[in-house]
């Protein structure tokens, strides 16, 4: 389970790595034309953050934190996929901000479920 762990963090990290370059380039106005590709890409860290969270709940980790992480992923879906039709205007600022603030949000709670599956794998069994 060690070795999904790290893969699964891994593909998190750098999915969200890749969210946060392509984010920040369509705020800039660039890169237009890779709105699926971001799309897709959070997905996958979306599903990145949902197996990290399951895997979390078979390791006994807090399991306040496991169903944060699930519910997170689906506000990270809900939002990501209605964005563009959320606060249309001059105003839509604060969806982009609220979007990359979930996104961040996301990234850090797999991050923290994947120390803590390390953790409960790591323990020695108790008696």
């Amino acid at each position: 389970m060690l070795r999904l762990n790290l893969i699964a963090q891994w593909v998190l990290r750098l999915t969200g790595l890749f969210q946060i370059v392509t984010g920040f380039a369509f705020w800039f106005g660039y890169l237009a034309h890779w709105t699926p590709a971001h799309m897709q890409s959070g997905v996958l860290l979306t599903l990145m953050l949902w197996l990290l969270a399951l895997m979390a709940g078979f390791a006994d980790v807090n399991r306040t934190l496991v169903a944060v992480g699930l519910l997170w992923g689906i506000l990270v879906m809900l939002l990501g996929f209605s964005q563009t039709e959320l606060v249309p205007g001059s105003a839509h600022w604060v969806i982009q901000v609220l979007h990359l603030l979930v996104g961040l949000g996301a990234l850090g709670l797999g991050e923290a479920l994947a120390k803590r599956i390390k953790v409960a794998r790591s323990a020695p069994a108790q008696s």
